[in-house]
């Protein structure tokens, strides 16, 4: 069964509305990761905030995600707002993230898709690959996307050398914290948000790896539900186990490759 059979057999469009809980729910995902890591941050128990920074990194990252296919449930203004102010917190154009996810899912692992580079690699090399990666989102971006991408990413780099500075010449060491955290996130997205998903997977690139179980789903926010994210963009991220379990009992034969 190829991609388009699949997405013919499953029923998936009533997915795709959020009830207000889940609005609310996906929009503020990543809000109380922030405020703990930096309450424990200004109190100077750095490894203790750690964690909770990496799962402030992790739902954010589902946040501007969603953003992406307009899954957020919100309109325009507040989509962009949500992807403005998550991109100084996380220290990148989110713009610059969506113009080249969006091409990942049009020539997904094809020459076109920038993104996707690192999943032919092998896992180390995909680590070390992280900051051309980083690099490469950005000017693929400049060159390529029009006027409206141009203009969000150079706002947003811009609030992101603005408040890095601010945030170095006042000496703000619980936010000098939380940039080195996020850079070093950035630095690992070549590896974490495209290898771990899309390696050994360029004979069938719509079928990414998914992942079951339900603690590894619950402590990585059901991001890598990412062959029902492939197949169907537009189901926000809260929906995707509802969709998996579709999936499943449609098509239990389905080969399913695990993200880990």
């Amino acid at each position: 069964m190829n991609h388009t059979e699949l997405i013919r057999e499953i029923k998936w469009k009533d997915l795709k509305s959020l009830s207000v809980r889940e609005m609310l729910i996906e929009n503020n995902i990543s809000l109380p990761w922030l405020l703990i890591s930096l309450f424990l941050a200004w109190h100077d128990f750095y490894w203790v905030a750690l964690p909770f920074s990496c799962f402030y990194f992790l739902t954010a990252l589902r946040q501007v995600h969603n953003g992406f296919h307009n899954a957020l449930g919100t309109g325009k203004f507040l989509t962009w707002l949500s992807m403005y102010l998550n991109s100084i917190l996380m220290m990148t154009s989110v713009h610059a993230v969506k113009f080249n996810h969006l091409r990942h899912h049009k020539y997904c692992l094809s020459e076109e898709d920038y993104e996707g580079k690192s999943a032919s690699m092998t896992w180390y090399r995909a680590i070390l690959y992280g900051p051309r990666h980083l690099f490469l989102i950005h000017w693929v971006t400049f060159k390529k996307a029009n006027k409206n991408y141009r203009k969000n990413m150079f706002l947003e780099l811009l609030s992101v050398f603005l408040f890095s500075g601010i945030v170095i010449c006042f000496r703000l060491n619980i936010f000098i914290y939380h940039m080195l955290v996020m850079l070093t996130g950035e630095l690992l997205m070549a590896f974490f948000a495209v290898w771990t998903v899309h390696h050994g997977t360029h004979e069938n690139p719509h079928f990414a790896r998914t992942q079951r179980g339900f603690w590894k789903n619950k402590l990585t926010f059901s991001m890598f539900y990412h062959m029902e994210h492939h197949l169907f963009p537009a189901v926000p991220t809260i929906k995707l186990p509802e969709l998996a379990e579709r999936i499943d009992r449609a098509l239990p034969d389905l080969d399913k490759k695990q993200a880990f």
